[in-house]
């Protein structure tokens, strides 16, 4: 078989996992196709004759195209962060029109909301280091390459980058562990719009309060009673689909993140057993200054 002919048979064998690489390193679906293909289009081009492992050779020239956008993005003055944009309310669903919307939504699901949020918090070195070898296993000598780092630098940006997403990196300690399950359990109520369930969660004066950026101007910023906000949680049930449970500010919250996208934070106060409260962000600047990282249970 002629080398051309046998790199495009591999190549398009490796195809859904060169994207699943660029998907976890760029957060979005159009980007990860558009890195593959430019990865096709250099690969079509390059001398074969040293490459002993042709999928491990694509898989960091892929990473190379995608190092080059986030780079790009960074340049560009884009945020870290991907949040959503003012008047894109809680009510919507956040889907983006087009063929790929709701594949994109499936692909961020199985990925994981939390992790495309804390990865998108990552700088472009970091990140690459961080997917290639613990979500890939990819060498760190590869992963060097990519970088054009030692081996032994690529190490330790894959380490910071650990601590970063498991949140052990900040000096802060995490505290109400014991609480994950309540939060994921008012989250599940909240997709199902389970009233029952979230009145059995919800302490009776519990106190919602939420940025002005993320609700249409009939909902109050501040309600209170654990009836009233109830019934307002079964109105947004639709937004709860892209919610996640994750550490906020060292302890169990909620990421609302379609598509991966971070749009919202719900810090929750549990006493008792019980929500006594619910602050919901959603304005740029406190976005930015929320610390996020994945709970051990998504680890």
């Amino acid at each position: 078989m002629h080398a051309h002919e046998l790199l495009a048979e591999r190549f398009e064998a490796d195809r859904p996992h060169l994207r699943d690489v660029a998907y976890r390193l760029l957060g979005s679906l159009a980007d990860a196709e558009d890195a593959v293909q430019q990865a096709w289009l250099k690969a079509a081009r390059a001398d074969l004759r040293d490459v002993r492992n042709l999928s491990g050779w694509l898989t960091t020239v892929t990473a190379r195209e995608c190092l080059d956008v986030l780079r790009a993005r960074r340049r560009r003055g884009e945020v870290a962060w991907p949040g959503g944009e003012a008047g894109d309310h809680l009510a919507t669903t956040g889907a983006e029109p087009g063929r790929t919307a709701e594949e994109e939504l499936l692909l961020a699901e199985s990925v994981g909301l939390a992790l495309l949020v804390v990865l998108s918090r990552l700088s472009p070195a970091q990140r690459v280091a961080f997917v290639l070898h613990d979500l890939f296993t990819v060498p760190f000598a590869d992963i060097g390459q990519v970088l054009d780092r030692s081996p032994a630098a690529a190490k330790k940006l894959a380490s910071r980058a650990r601590e970063l997403v498991r949140g052990s990196g900040s000096g802060g300690e995490r505290l109400g562990a014991e609480h994950v399950p309540l939060v994921a359990a008012f989250l599940a109520a909240s997709r199902g719009g389970d009233l029952p369930a979230l009145l059995d969660l919800l302490a009776p004066g519990v106190v919602r309060r939420v940025d002005p950026i993320l609700v249409p101007a009939d909902v109050a910023t501040e309600i209170r009673g654990s009836r009233a906000v109830a019934e307002e949680t079964r109105r947004f049930a639709a937004r709860a689909r892209a919610g996640a449970v994750a550490w906020v500010d060292g302890a169990p919250g909620i990421v609302i993140a379609p598509r991966g996208r971070l749009q919202a934070v719900l810090r929750l106060t549990i006493d008792a057993g019980l929500i006594q409260a619910i602050d919901i962000i959603g304005t740029p600047q406190r976005l930015h200054a929320t610390t996020i990282a994945l709970p051990e249970t998504a680890w």
